[in-house]
């Protein structure tokens, strides 16, 4: 596919690249025969880029497979990511959600790729840049998106919540939110404001799953082949674009607040899915926690963040009844 005109500016450097990095993430795990989650999508977004028409799209094209430290063991989380939150936002809409807002929505297809309950409506904010190259593709490929799709351009850096609301955005029904791997690049004050936003936009029942990562890693960590590799291969030097201000404690913040509130590990779903990948020396991804939150229901005066003295809930069992909203 020929590269998307001059649209590729928001995609080409910065944050906006590190869509295009999951997007080929995303693609070489659509491919595998053991595929996490399958984006039908994503390929097209990786060779739509002048900065990434030459990566990887197929498993074929990784020629050390899992063991390669860039499309290997960082594609695979990013695979894993998808899977997990994919799970979060559907059960929640089976649960009688219909909102749905996807905060840095990036690349991901969602809105087009998952198997949405009639009614749902997908709110995804995200640069005007990023949006426009998405949108871009989407009119090429002709796809048609699985529930009622609505695209915001905002900075959620500063104030965004006018712009959810004049798209019809209803804070008076419950919501299944989704920040997907975006506070690790926000000012540690654009943290605080979007969690209080979220908190006041939230019915009862509503939803709200994160990626957070402590930032405070040893030299060793900081110069493992994850990190390395990532930047010599295709420029990407994540440890520059994470913001290095202390971060705030939002899972406590959420508690503080009535949110009941569970903290994961990765490989914890690891576990559960038989696939993804393993901790091992030096981890770049032994910080990552995932924050899955539950808004208090009606006259709920309880809260709390459920941990162990790891600092992390233990993963409950696959089989048995749906687990509650905020709680894969």
């Amino acid at each position: 596919m020929h590269t998307a005109g001059g649209l590729t500016a928001g995609v080409a450097r910065g944050v906006g690249r590190t869509a295009l990095l999951v997007a080929a993430a995303r693609a070489i795990e659509t491919h595998r025969p053991d595929a996490l989650a399958r984006d039908p999508f994503a390929e097209h977004f990786v060779r739509a880029a002048a900065a990434s028409a030459s990566w990887p799209v197929r498993p074929a094209q990784v020629p050390d497979g899992d063991a390669d430290p860039l499309w290997g063991r960082l594609g695979r989380y990013f695979a894993l990511r998808t899977r997990v939150l994919d799970d979060h936002l559907l059960r929640s809409a089976h649960l009688g959600v219909r909102q749905v807002v996807l905060l840095g929505a990036g690349l991901d297809c969602r809105a087009y790729r998952l198997d949405w309950p009639p009614g749902c409506a997908v709110y995804e904010v995200d640069t005007a840049e990023v949006l426009a190259f998405k949108q871009t593709v989407l009119d090429r490929l002709r796809a048609t998106p699985a529930a009622e799709r609505r695209a915001l351009a905002a900075d959620l850096r500063h104030d965004w919540a006018d712009v959810l609301l004049s798209a019809g955005f209803d804070p008076a029904e419950p919501t299944a939110w989704l920040a997907e791997g975006l506070l690790l690049y926000l000012p540690a004050a654009a943290e605080r404001r979007l969690v209080a936003t979220i908190d006041r936009l939230s019915a009862a029942e509503s939803t709200l799953a994160y990626e957070i990562k402590d930032l405070v890693e040893s030299p060793q960590v900081r110069s493992s082949p994850v990190y390395t590799t990532t930047r010599q291969r295709i420029g990407i030097d994540l440890l520059a674009l994470f913001d290095g201000e202390p971060r705030p404690d939002s899972a406590a913040e959420l508690a503080s607040l009535g949110w009941t509130v569970t903290i994961r590990t990765p490989y914890e779903f690891t576990r559960r899915h038989g696939r993804g990948p393993l901790p091992e020396p030096n981890d770049a991804l032994a910080a990552n926690r995932w924050i899955f939150a539950a808004a208090p229901r009606d006259g709920a005066t309880t809260s709390g963040v459920r941990t162990t003295a790891s600092g992390v809930t233990p993963c409950p069992p696959t089989a048995g009844p749906p687990l509650p909203p905020g709680s894969p």
